[in-house]
């Protein structure tokens, strides 16, 4: 298997982390010995803090929110052991308790570090909030799985 195709397949299993709402298994596409997180609106944290941060977060969000994600990566990069990845993840958080969804969209950066058992891991995020471009009175679209969606019905 090709290590592009395992990169996407670690990804996979970060948006089904989400979707499912399972705190651990959104831990394990993380380096096991901790990574560097410097995810926007969050202090930076380094190792295994950061694995703890990331628990606490993700716990709190999957108690109050459903959770989608959608990923819209530019690149994937391996050289050797590791690899980047860039891109957009976007998230629907529906209230558990009913409410209108929020919907967030940010630009991402992940160094991955490929386990001697040859899974990825992540082992840098960088993340922060995307921004539409405006061309006049027209702006970008952003959620298109969600407009195509809406327009089928």
């Amino acid at each position: 298997m090709d290590d592009i195709y395992r990169v996407n397949v670690a990804k996979t299993e970060l948006r089904e982390a989400y979707a499912t709402g399972d705190v651990e298994r959104l831990i394990s596409v993380f380096d096991p010995d901790g990574f560097t997180d410097m995810s926007a609106d969050e202090p930076s944290k380094y190792g295994s803090a950061a694995i703890e941060a990331l628990r606490e977060r993700a716990s709190e969000l999957f108690k109050d929110y459903s959770v989608k994600m959608s990923i819209i990566i530019i690149d994937i990069v391996v050289s050797g052991d590791f690899a980047q990845d860039y891109g957009w993840h976007e998230f629907t958080l529906t209230p558990k308790g009913g409410g209108t969804p929020i919907r967030k969209r940010e630009r991402y950066f992940e160094m991955w570090t490929k386990t001697p058992s040859g899974d990825w891991k992540i082992s840098f995020l960088i993340t922060n909030s995307d921004v539409k471009e405006k061309f006049g009175l027209t702006e970008s679209h952003w959620f298109l799985s969600e407009t195509r969606t809406s327009l089928a019905n």
